[in-house]
């Protein structure tokens, strides 16, 4: 195992009920504080690297290590510290909750099952909610909100988990221009405060994408090319 916050070392991993590998072999180091775009082709294993990093989906070969930890799929407490907004989750109107509720359940971890919410957890909801600077929406419903509103909430709800690390999964997806930029702009603004390890996946250019330290290619599960913000290669596999 290297130094760094994230770490994969030769992994491979499959869905169940699937014969063909999501991931082949895969090798990666994420240091402390970097922010790593991850693009590639649709059904290139994108997804699937932040899944294992979260310890979402077994490995089938290999090892992941996150904060000096193995991660597997009972790594509760450790999942704590990484917050995951997947991709495409978006709220219907009659969803009932209000946008305070759904932010609060990012401290379910914290508060543990069957208890309410302390006010160490209401604080840090409205923290959060205030980081993204939707403290106004706090008593609206949820379903009732525009698509970047929503994603604005989410990424509140992942905050509220005072995380150390951020995985994001096509964070701007079905987002008009303006609400993407916007959405950059907060994610990377969270990131340098929070001193957080944030890997996302995105297709869209434009100021996320430009701000990245790194860019990782994924094609048909491998890691094509990594490269750095000065447009050198540190490695190619």
């Amino acid at each position: 195992m290297g130094n760094g916050v994230v770490e994969l070392v030769d992994v491979s991993a499959v869905y169940e009920g699937e014969r063909t590998l999501a991931l082949h072999n895969v090798s990666l180091s994420v240091e402390r504080g970097e922010m790593v775009a991850i693009i590639g082709p649709n059904g290139a294993g994108k997804t699937t690297l932040l899944e294992v990093i979260n310890g979402l989906l077994p490995i089938t070969r290999g090892m992941v290590f996150v904060l000096g930890e193995h991660v597997t799929p009972r790594s509760h407490r450790l999942r704590q510290q990484i917050a995951y907004l997947p991709q495409d989750l978006f709220f219907p109107p009659s969803t009932p909750f209000l946008a305070r509720d759904v932010v609060l359940m990012g401290r379910f971890a914290q508060i543990g099952p069957f208890r309410l919410p302390h006010r160490e957890d209401r604080h840090a909801m409205e923290q959060a909610l205030a980081a993204v600077g939707a403290a106004t929406l706090a008593h609206r419903p949820i379903g009732r909100l525009s698509g970047g509103q929503q994603r604005k909430i989410l990424l509140a709800r992942v905050i509220a988990r005072q995380p150390r690390v951020l995985l994001l999964d096509e964070p701007l997806t079905n987002l008009d221009p303006e609400a993407k930029e916007e959405l950059s702009n907060l994610i990377l603004r969270i990131h340098a405060q929070l001193e957080l390890t944030t890997l996302f996946v995105s297709h869209d250019p434009g100021p996320l994408l430009n701000a990245a330290d790194r860019t990782i290619t994924v094609v048909t599960g491998r890691i094509i090319t990594d490269l750095v913000a000065e447009s050198q290669f540190i490695q190619v596999m």
